[in-house]
């Protein structure tokens, strides 16, 4: 059977034309910078300001109020209106209050969802990668934000974007298998999650994570979607997989606490007792589980 792939994740709506071939063409970029229409999302630390009535909204500023700050091209709209991101302090503005990702990024419009995450992944990234990692000179921003150019060797930079597989398990019995991790909650569980390693295909990835952190193995795995997730910088890569063979888990003591197999009404009951509390609508894990569950969990948090 082939899945259909996910129709909503959170943070993968963005609509804007990102426009990347105008990026290195400074007079474009200048030009649309000084444009009435143009509108500016100050960004600080991964937080933005947010008006909540009638609903979530970005506070957008025209550019001629944006502060002093590094300087992000995050793309056009449809009606030709820029709109680009500043890292700098946060207006005071009247109604509205400083919010980040995990906080509004289920709730924002598909627009507003696209600008936030766009816009924290880059801040990110250039607060992290200053200097070269070729020669340790410091590395200029250009492309509009969507590069960094060493000032020694003119070494060219890119945006980093870590591939992570994540995946829901189920057995023949089409039970799922959820886990917690160390740094969890006592009721906190999810599906299985890692990072894919060099020379890896995702498939391989996915069979590897779920070996080496339960110790039972999967065929069938099937990819259904993918979301950003610059929290700092991963792109996460959705999965379904079947196991097969000796059921029994064995958690990796490192990196899971406990583990095991819940049937739909087994979930549905520890969830309404109060003893687990699956992931909110933000993650791709909470779609995951709601394919296989066959709607929205009892008591799902907002985000």
């Amino acid at each position: 059977m082939t899945e259909a792939p996910l129709e909503w994740l959170a943070l993968s709506r963005g609509t804007l034309d990102r426009v990347s071939e105008r990026r290195k063409d400074d007079a474009w970029v200048a030009s649309a910078w000084d444009d009435r229409r143009t509108r500016v999302l100050v960004v600080k630390a991964g937080r933005s300001l947010v008006t909540r009535d009638p609903s979530p909204e970005l506070v957008l500023v025209p550019s001629g109020r944006a502060p002093e700050g590094e300087r992000y091209l995050l793309g056009i709209d449809d009606d030709g209106v820029a709109y680009f991101a500043v890292v700098g302090e946060l207006p005071v503005i009247e109604g509205a209050e400083d919010a980040g990702l995990r906080e509004v990024g289920v709730l924002l419009g598909d627009r507003d969802s696209g600008l936030l995450t766009h816009a924290v992944a880059l801040e990110h990234w250039h607060a992290t990668h200053r200097f070269c990692p070729r020669c340790g000179a410091p590395a200029e921003m250009a492309a509009a934000g969507h590069v960094r150019v060493c000032s020694t060797d003119g070494s060219e930079q890119y945006p980093r974007v870590d591939p992570a597989v994540i995946m829901l398990v189920r057995d023949d019995r089409d039970r799922v298998l959820l886990a917690r991790g160390p740094s969890w909650p006592a009721d906190r569980r999810s599906i299985l999650a890692g990072f894919v390693e060099p020379g890896e295909s995702l498939e391989q990835a996915v069979a590897r994570e779920v070996r080496e952190e339960v110790g039972i193995e999967v065929t069938d795995v099937r990819y259904l979607g993918s979301q950003p997730w610059p929290l700092p910088q991963s792109l996460m890569l959705g999965f379904f997989a079947r196991a097969v063979g000796d059921l029994e888990l064995r958690p990796d003591a490192e990196e899971i606490l406990d583990a095991a197999w819940y049937t739909r009404d087994e979930l549905r009951a520890e969830i309404e007792a109060g003893r687990l509390v699956a992931p909110g609508p933000l993650s791709i894990a909470a779609q995951l589980i709601m394919r296989w569950y066959g709607g929205a969990l009892p008591n799902m948090p907002l985000f």
